[in-house]
């Protein structure tokens, strides 16, 4: 049986002040780097069979912390980038409401197929992130395999497991900074074990503000 976990990264400054954070590439920050530190000692106990991360600083810096303890070295696979958010990146829901409330509207009616303004949709997201799950379950047939990635992308893979429309993934799924899903995967499909979980965060990280 494969073991898959989905790990979402650290906190970022866009993260703390719900930003648009897609194709931006900043760093996690302070707080952010205390919670990848604190998720790598978590979890270096395990045996892991591989580490796959997006391309971002911001999953590599997270990934970084559990792939130094374990002696791994992280598979970069662009299919785990984030949900690109073209025009509004960097922008607040309320910025971005304020200045464009029609497109705001429409993108929040259905985010699964009704992108941002030269932004991705989850469907697109679902078209490159899925392919990338499907051959890691090709490649391992058991064992442990950790996969640091971001909010849309991890729900998006998170609904394809369970079966749920794309199109729920922001009303049915939660991921916050740093959360770790879980999945057994064997013959049967995939068993969710746990989902954004945080408890292997210190106490002051797990309900701060922000997404």
């Amino acid at each position: 049986m494969l073991t898959i976990y989905f790990a979402r990264h650290g906190q970022t400054d866009f993260s703390a002040e719900n930003r648009f954070c897609g194709n931006l590439d900043p760093p996690i920050n302070k707080i952010g780097m205390e919670m990848a530190e604190a998720l790598g000692k978590a979890y270096a106990s395990i045996s892991w069979d591989a580490i796959y991360v997006s391309p971002s600083l911001r999953a590599r810096q997270t990934a970084d912390a559990l792939a130094k303890r374990v002696g791994q070295e992280p598979i970069v696979a662009d299919g785990l980038k984030e949900l690109s958010y073209g025009a509004w990146e960097g922008k607040s829901h309320e910025e971005v409401k304020a200045q464009d409330p029609s497109a705001y509207a429409y993108f929040m009616e259905n985010p699964a197929s009704h992108g941002a303004p030269s932004g991705e949709t989850a469907f697109q997201v679902a078209a490159r992130s899925v392919p990338v799950l499907d051959q890691i379950i090709e490649r391992h047939k058991g064992g442990n395999v950790m996969i640091v990635s971001h909010k849309t992308t991890l729900r998006v893979l998170i609904c394809s497991l369970l079966g749920l429309d794309v199109r729920t993934y922001r009303e049915k799924i939660g991921q916050k900074v740093a959360a770790v899903s879980c999945f057994e995967h064997s013959s049967k499909g995939a068993l969710l074990v746990k989902l954004g979980d945080v408890s292997h965060l210190p106490s002051h990280l797990q309900n701060l503000p922000g997404t």
